[in-house]
């Protein structure tokens, strides 16, 4: 088998951040992705724009995260400006992006390993243009991705059976409550600070790296956007006493930076960083299911509220002012059960699903074992 480096396949970009004053949410200019907090299943999520860009990528480039987490990849459907959290992977004629995409799924966690920093890893430039690649004949390339792609494909179903559970879970709410921004059923307003605990997160200190060696959770932006959160970086018990911590089923909320608005469901305690608002709903006054799904819906009116200076930003004091229709207790609960009967078929979907990712993980280290 015949190896090589990176650089010599692949023209590798670094990304570089422009100037604060370039950025916007008004779709001036083009793409901005920053990070792994951009990524959507193969394509990024657009919700940042540049006027005057520093490092482009062109549609089809592989966008390789470069910083925590290191090694996750989408693919670039359109041009666009890539920022320090990213770099931009543009093949040669002798490898298949397919194939080069499904290597580095393999060799994911290696790399996240082999990454600079204590706590936060990273890869520089030279590491990323040095990383050796197998390189069989191209037919050999394709044949290993015609297999993967049979086995992504099963994936891809139940990715659109969880679609369509979540979307019955907001047809239903909106059926029962109305768009909880127009409120056209005129429930009782009521601010969020009024029917929940408002919190702000905090990091503890990197400087100590026992505070991240634990099982409690630690969230951030990059968790947020499904409906339970399955967090990557975890605390100890000491690592909690310098964060926030917040209980299962409390709603968490980016208020910071391109994601914000992604919201999630608290799977147990856990802590949270400084771009996190989460709610923990008062008994009595509003059911965790009910308060999610109406924040999720809330998405837009989160970001009208957000500050535009540098980086969108929702501050807890104006956070907390949020308005949000509060039904009769009687009608949330209705929902509630309603939402325990769909999650159940959810977690079913998600069993299948696991089994899919199971057997394609299964399909990629036979594809490669002779790498």
């Amino acid at each position: 088998m015949k190896w090589v480096k990176l650089e010599d396949i692949a023209e590798v970009i670094e990304g570089q951040s422009p100037k604060s004053e370039f950025y916007n949410s008004e779709g001036l200019g083009i793409p901005f992705f920053q990070g792994k907090a951009d990524f959507g299943e193969k394509y990024p999520s657009v919700s940042t724009w540049c006027i005057k860009p520093t490092k482009i990528a062109h549609e089809g480039d592989i966008l390789f995260s470069v910083r925590a987490p290191v090694g996750p990849t989408n693919i670039a459907n359109e041009r666009c400006c890539i920022g320090r959290g990213l770099a931009a992977i543009r093949v040669g004629a002798e490898i298949d992006r397919s194939y080069l995409r499904y290597y580095f799924s393999k060799v994911e966690q290696k790399i996240s390993d082999s990454g600079r920093g204590s706590t936060f890893n990273s890869i520089t430039q030279k590491d990323l243009k040095n990383l050796k690649i197998p390189l069989p004949s191209l037919s050999e390339q394709r044949a290993i991705v015609a297999k993967l792609d049979r086995a992504q494909r099963l994936i891809d179903i139940d990715r659109q059976m969880l679609a369509k559970y979540d979307a019955l879970i907001q047809s239903v709410f909106l059926d029962m409550f109305g768009d909880p921004v127009r409120n056209e059923k005129g429930w009782e307003v009521r601010k969020l600070g009024d029917v929940g605990k408002v919190q702000t997160g905090k990091t503890p200190s990197t400087k100590v790296p026992e505070f991240f060696i634990g099982d409690i959770p630690f969230v951030t932006p990059s968790d947020l956007g499904k409906r339970e959160i399955s967090p990557t970086r975890f605390l100890s018990n000491e690592g909690l006493g310098y964060s926030k911590s917040v209980r299962k089923g409390a709603t968490m909320v980016c208020c910071i930076g391109a994601t914000i608005g992604k919201v999630g469901i608290a799977t147990e305690t856990s802590g949270f960083n400084q771009q996190i608002n989460t709610i923990e709903w008062k008994r009595g006054a509003v059911t965790d299911e009910y308060g999610y799904i109406a924040l999720k819906l809330l998405e837009n009116e989160i970001k009208r509220n957000a500050k535009s200076t540098t980086l969108p930003i929702l501050k807890k004091s104006k956070f907390q002012e949020i308005l949000v229709p509060v039904p009769d207790i009687k009608s949330q609960k209705h929902f509630t059960e309603i939402f325990k009967k769909i999650d159940s078929e959810i977690k079913s979907a998600e069993q299948f699903m696991q089994k899919s990712e199971s057997l394609f993980l299964s399909l990629v280290q036979q594809a490669f074992s002779k790498t």
